[in-house]
């Protein structure tokens, strides 16, 4: 950036004229949050681009947080995050609906996994308000919306007090207008 280096650029450009040379110059930091990206597909489990990005991202020196939400089945959870590439921290819930058949959900269980999802979401909301990482994505986000396990409002009131320079990317299969029409960049993918 220019402005970082102006003193040491006009003290070795002697040709260059300082127009404010008797003012003081004044940099002040902008706060900008980073793009809110939508990632649109027709069927679960096509998002396999987004994690290479994050991971070339990561390697690159990134701070990157991957949450799958709905993901599970490896009984992760937040305490048992894996870090990649020194950078990523890849977080799945720590029980989802995909280890168990349809059949054998109980109230319970669902209870269990619900549970586990609302935990996994209170962290993520409190990464997206730290300002910690580079890049956060929420893999699924919007089937946990749609199955009233995140609020929507609660949603749109963190997008909305996010403090993260980078973007902030959401993945699902069927999402609300109002996140539609808040996103810097959709992207549909077609099977």
């Amino acid at each position: 950036m220019v402005a970082s280096s102006l003193n040491s650029y006009l003290t070795s450009n002697h040709e260059v004229v300082n127009i404010n040379k008797n003012k003081e110059s004044k940099l002040r930091k902008i706060n900008q949050n980073g793009q809110i990206q939508i990632y649109q597909s027709s069927y679960r489990g096509s998002y396999s681009s987004i994690i290479r990005d994050s991971l070339r991202n990561a390697a690159l020196g990134r701070k990157v947080l991957l949450v799958q939400l709905m993901k599970g089945g490896v009984k992760q959870g937040i305490s048992n995050a894996q870090k990649l590439c020194g950078k990523l921290t890849w977080v799945r819930s720590s029980n989802s609906y995909d280890q168990y058949e349809s059949e054998n959900l109980t109230k319970d269980i669902s209870k269990t996994i619900n549970s586990s999802i609302k935990e996994l979401w209170d962290f993520c909301k409190k990464e997206l308000l730290s300002g910690e990482y580079d890049q956060i994505i929420l893999d699924e986000i919007f089937l946990a919306v749609e199955m009233n396990i995140i609020s929507k409002d609660d949603l749109i009131s963190t997008l909305e007090n996010r403090f993260i320079s980078g973007d902030v990317i959401l993945t699902g299969t069927s999402i609300p207008k109002c996140f539609l029409l808040m996103a810097d960049q959709i992207t549909e993918l077609r099977s």
